[in-house]
């Protein structure tokens, strides 16, 4: 989430003329995220966050997030659902950008998740799994080894700048990855989230009440998202590999998923594949920073951290102590 696009107060009003939510009461920026523009809106009704979507979502991929989340929330899972306009459509015009108007869910995240956190996260994306399986929409992953090579191309003048040999690290790692990446068919494979950073989970009273930001949601391997799951949960605010909290996330979701042994295999292939992800995902917002936006800029160096104790340890050695 951020704010890249203004909205004033007459662009809402007349926005919100079309739906049927009452009246604007308050409305404000959200600074966190890099992707989309965000607002919390109260109206004398409700809540809801007002999304305008910007130029990195492709338009024609956004009537597949309003349908996912829409199915997630028909499962029975904490998700947020996209609020339908007077013409029954979830998808609007606000300053020359798609948006949507998304309920509201109550709870807040965990900056630094506890072993117990890490379990109800595990079983709750085991349960998106599962939710997603019969989905009848498919989405490729952008940001998947081609994208990368493509990412890591766009940052090669730049990347030394954030930190010395950085781009050798990257064109190595790409390497590694090149020749170790299952193929397209080799592992049981549906919508995933792949975003599922503790930000983007909710909780009340230790109990997790929402899931939000589907807009990475793409057709994947479970076990990739998995990996993505574990890098943003069970490392510490200095880069340390928490164990315990792994474990913790790892056996939640084999309770409702188990994995199986070809899928167990390649998760250390994907921990290394999904860490170098936001190492260049992050190092792109990082060079190409827009200095008029309201935007949380994240640190690439957190994820090459966590790259490099991937490339050190055999994870499973790790789990199985």
């Amino acid at each position: 989430m951020a704010v890249y696009t203004p909205v004033s107060d007459a662009d809402l009003a007349n926005f919100l003329e079309s739906y049927d939510v009452g009246h604007a009461i308050s409305f404000k920026g959200i600074a966190e995220g890099v992707e989309n523009t965000n607002y919390f809106l109260q109206t004398d009704r409700d809540r809801y966050i007002l999304t305008l979507f910007e130029k990195r979502v492709p338009k024609q991929d956004l009537p597949f997030f309003m349908a996912l989340m829409n199915h997630v929330v028909e499962a029975g899972l904490p998700a947020a659902a996209p609020v339908s306009n007077s013409a029954g459509q979830t998808l609007g015009q606000l300053n020359g950008r798609p948006a949507a108007l998304i309920a509201f869910l109550d709870g807040t995240s965990k900056t630094a998740p506890e072993k117990a956190a890490c379990a109800a996260c595990g079983t709750m994306l085991a349960r998106l799994h599962q939710a997603t399986a019969d989905f009848d929409q498919t989405r490729d992953n952008a940001f998947s080894l081609p994208g990368w090579q493509r990412l890591a191309q766009d940052c090669k003048a730049e990347a030394n700048r954030c930190a010395d040999d950085l781009n050798t690290f990257i064109r190595d790692e790409l390497a590694f990855l090149q020749q170790h990446w299952p193929g397209p068919d080799a592992l049981p494979r549906a919508v995933v989230h792949t975003d599922l950073f503790p930000d983007n989970v909710l909780f009340r009273d230790n109990r997790i009440s929402g899931v939000i930001d589907f807009y990475f949601a793409c057709t994947d391997f479970y076990a990739f998202d998995l990996a993505v799951t574990l890098n943003a949960w069970c490392f510490d605010e200095t880069h340390v590999f928490q164990v315990d909290h792994a474990r913790a996330l790892l056996m939640a979701y084999q309770e409702h998923r188990p994995l199986d042994a070809a899928e167990k295999k390649a998760l250390p292939v994907f921990l290394r594949g999904s860490a170098l992800r936001f190492v260049l995902t992050r190092l792109y917002d990082w060079i190409n920073q827009d200095p008029i936006a309201l935007v949380s800029v994240k640190d690439p160096l957190e994820y090459r951290d966590k790259l490099r104790f991937h490339q050190q340890n055999d994870f499973w050695n790790l789990i199985d102590e």
